[in-house]
């Protein structure tokens, strides 16, 4: 049965990969030294969130055999409606993804760190970090060879490491499981947590994994009938990325120290109180949590570019190999010289906010056409919980928008 469950494991693997990134387990730290158990309760909301519009994305991608960006494209007829969407997506995806794909190294060169030091160079005035460069060529590798069951191979594995990891700290810091079910189902405000709880959802709920599904599982089905294994593979990937991040906020509810501001510092942290092996479960975790969203974030960038600017051909294709090779190399250098493009990063983050409910509307339109999904259009039952959802990306949207202006 386990065989067969891996055998079938694929798509939403890559999506728990995606969203479980640094910016991911530095935010659930923040959440578990902060607030201890507390905000569980708005990772599971985040977790239902992200099953409820994934399952969309994969039954889109899977009936239609289409990506999200080709869907949009086709049944936007407004010209300028269309040419203003295609330049929002690109913008926030495409943009978005190369201004973060520093960050996704420098998380895991963060966790490598941790167990081997800094291993900073002196090349005359400029110094660069030799980690950076290394996680950048192991991306480049594995995206180059071009082999879609290769690459989700490689990628179920590393995830599978990290989940192992982070489930194992939490389980050495010996929590209170009454504790944690009450952190789980009983909504909690603490004071000043508010920005907490929506970076734990907006973390979490992310619109470029909505076209990256979209497109990867079309890679891996081809059939109506395939559309059980889709869901359950999506299911249970995403309640792994869910059990992972609270894994994080517990093992950090633990440590009673509070100069935390990093998964790192986490490692450093458990070690005196639970020994070595923490620390070390603990970087792994964060070492896999940032080369997988090191691959991730390219792939899904070119996947939008292809589908927004309808190219033809697949992973091997020039144009597409270009996109994730440009955000690949923009990551590697920003992380291994040590610069941050804020200016970047604040227009990304002003596009994701605009992009996400636009996209979430737009996802939901599209799954009430017959025209495009004949008799697997929503049922009502999804269309509440989509829509409740699309309110909560309003929230999320204007939150990050306002932040950027310093406004929230």
């Amino acid at each position: 049965m386990i065989k067969k469950w891996f055998q079938n494991i694929g798509p939403g693997t890559l999506i728990a990969a995606a969203f479980i990134g640094p910016g991911t387990v530095t935010l659930c730290t923040l959440a578990g030294v902060n607030f201890g158990f507390n905000l569980l309760w708005a990772m599971l909301l985040s977790i239902i969130a992200t099953i409820v519009l994934q399952e969309m994305a994969a039954r889109l991608g899977i009936i239609s055999q289409k990506g999200l960006s080709e869907v949009i494209r086709e049944e936007i007829k407004n010209p300028l409606l269309k040419q203003l969407l295609t330049f929002l997506i690109l913008a926030a995806v495409v943009v978005g993804n190369a201004s973060y794909e520093a960050g996704n190294i420098s998380g895991g060169i963060l966790g490598l760190e941790t167990v081997l030091g800094e291993t900073i160079i002196n090349l005359g005035s400029i110094s660069v970090n030799v980690l950076s460069i290394i996680i950048g060529v192991i991306a480049f590798t594995l995206l180059y060879i071009g082999n879609y069951k290769f690459l989700e191979k490689t990628l179920v594995s590393l995830v599978l490491i990290m989940s192992v990891s982070f489930l194992i700290t939490a389980i050495v810091t010996k929590p209170n499981v009454l504790e944690i079910l009450k952190g789980m189902f009983i909504l909690k405000f603490p004071d000043k947590s508010i920005l907490t709880i929506i970076g734990l959802i907006g973390t979490t709920v992310v619109p470029y994994n909505l076209f990256l599904h979209a497109s990867l599982v079309k890679e891996r089905w081809y059939k109506k009938e395939d559309l059980k294994l889709a869901k359950k593979d999506t299911f249970i990937s995403i309640v792994l990325g869910g059990l992972v991040s609270m894994s994080i906020i517990i093992s950090a509810a633990s440590i009673q120290v509070t100069n935390i501001n990093n998964a790192a510092d986490l490692a450093k942290g458990l070690a005196p109180l639970y020994g070595e092996f923490a620390k070390y479960f603990l970087a792994l975790g964060l070492f896999a949590a940032g080369i997988t969203s090191a691959i991730t974030a390219p792939l899904a960038a070119a996947y939008v570019a292809k589908g927004c600017l309808g190219w033809k051909g697949g992973l091997k294709s020039k144009k597409f190999r270009l996109v994730w090779i440009a955000i690949l190399l923009i990551g590697v250098l920003f992380s291994s010289i040590g610069i941050k493009p804020i200016e970047i990063i604040k227009f990304a983050q002003v596009a994701n906010g605009m992009l996400l409910p636009v996209i979430a509307g737009a996802l939901l339109w599209i799954m009430n056409k017959k025209v495009v999904l004949g008799s697997f259009v929503n049922s009502k039952f999804q269309n509440i919980f989509g829509f409740v959802i699309l309110g909560i990306t309003i929230f999320l949207g204007l939150k990050g928008i306002l932040k950027v202006f310093n406004v929230f």
